[in-house]
């Protein structure tokens, strides 16, 4: 579980300490930072997974250095719990003057008891499990050092850091985007969740078992629904069909010839249906967009209830009044900026609300502040 994030100078987060729940819900006006957090991790996600480097220009790029502050070091700090033990990885990346490259000054992961890796200006440390040193070696400044880092078993406790963010899920669906058809299966979803076809073809091969509770799941939610399969329409070409039967029989379409709520849903119960119990951590990005009311609540409360579970661990940004008044009293945080400065955090327990007055109506009459 991811127990805190540590962000300084990256886009309005200077000095921001977080500290998370199996759950969380983010609020806050626009502007105020929800996004900027999602984009720190899911750039940490690629660096970490080894498909990116600092000086790809769409995780660390230098228009991510705060505006109004002149350092040109970013630092960041993920602290995890995995199997009862502490790992803390810090990260801090210098852009040069000018909007020149970016590099990496120092990558680390230590437990309470010692270090585990450590990189410093191209020099990498190499240690065991036991916390004694292991071979020394240079590096490439523009990447994670330790993401190239092959497992062992005397390195155990930095092969499960690396799983654990390599399956952190950062993801706002965005159901236009979505492509009906996949030359292969792919372990991972884009931000955007258009590649959605490839990962269903993943999440297919390796839970079978979860398919019938995963169309069960969407039967009591969507009108007519009867299914989800993968049709073969090439030689490694696989085309995602959707079942439906209503009073003139069984009838089937493209994934694209359903509407972007019904593909919004689709998505949203692969999330915790299919990919529960895969280790998935889920940031998600306003995931009630494209989806009606009756729709969203089910789907909350089986989030819920599968928090700490099947589904390891949720974070969720939302304005919706629903989000806010089912999770804001006992797992919602409101994020600030006054005067356009840093970004600031308030537990929504804290927030006094008026005897019958809901709490999502109290913060859109700004009562919160």
């Amino acid at each position: 579980m991811l127990k805190r994030v540590y962000i300084d100078n990256y886009k309005c987060l200077v000095n921001f300490d977080l500290t998370l729940q199996e759950l969380i819900l983010f609020s806050g006006a626009n502007g105020a930072g929800k996004t900027a957090i999602l984009d720190a991790i899911f750039a940490l996600h690629r660096l970490l997974g080894g498909s990116a480097k600092v000086t790809d220009s769409e995780i660390f790029p230098v228009r991510t250095l705060t505006r109004w502050q002149s350092r040109r070091v970013q630092v960041f700090e993920l602290e995890t719990e995995l199997d009862g033990e502490v790992l803390i990885y810090r990260l801090e990346i210098e852009h040069e003057a000018n909007g020149g490259r970016a590099r990496v000054l120092l990558e680390s992961l230590k437990t309470d008891s010692g270090i585990l890796f450590s990189f410093i200006k191209g020099k990498v440390q190499l240690y065991r499990d036991d916390y004694t040193e292991g071979p020394v070696f240079f590096s490439d400044w523009t990447e994670s050092a330790m993401a190239r880092i092959d497992s062992r078993n005397d390195n155990t406790r930095l092969t499960r850091f690396l799983e654990f963010v390599r399956k952190i899920l950062v993801c706002g669906i965005y159901p236009a985007s979505f492509l009906t058809e996949a030359s292969s299966d792919n372990a991972a979803l884009l931000r955007d969740g258009s590649n959605f076809c490839a990962w269903y073809w993943h999440l297919q091969l390796e839970r079978p078992d979860r398919v019938s509770e995963f169309a069960s799941a969407l039967r009591d939610v969507m009108d007519d629904f009867r299914g989800v399969r993968l049709e073969k329409v090439g030689i490694d070409t696989r085309a995602l069909m959707v079942g439906f039967e209503g009073d003139a029989g069984r009838y089937e379409l493209k994934f694209d010839e359903i509407s972007d709520g019904q593909r919004a849903l689709i998505a949203l119960y692969a999330l915790i249906g299919l990919a529960a119990g895969q280790g998935y951590t889920l940031f998600l990005d306003e995931p009630e967009n494209y989806v009606a009311l009756p729709e969203i609540q089910p789907w909350l409360i089986e989030l819920a209830d599968r928090c700490g579970d099947s589904v390891p661990q949720a974070v969720l940004c939302s304005h919706h009044p629903e989000l806010i008044d089912y999770l804001g009293g006992a797992h919602g945080l409101m994020l600030r900026r006054d005067n356009s400065g840093p970004t600031r955090v308030q537990d929504m327990a804290g927030i006094a609300v008026e005897d019958g007055l809901a709490l999502s109506e109290h913060i859109a009459r700004r009562w919160d502040r």
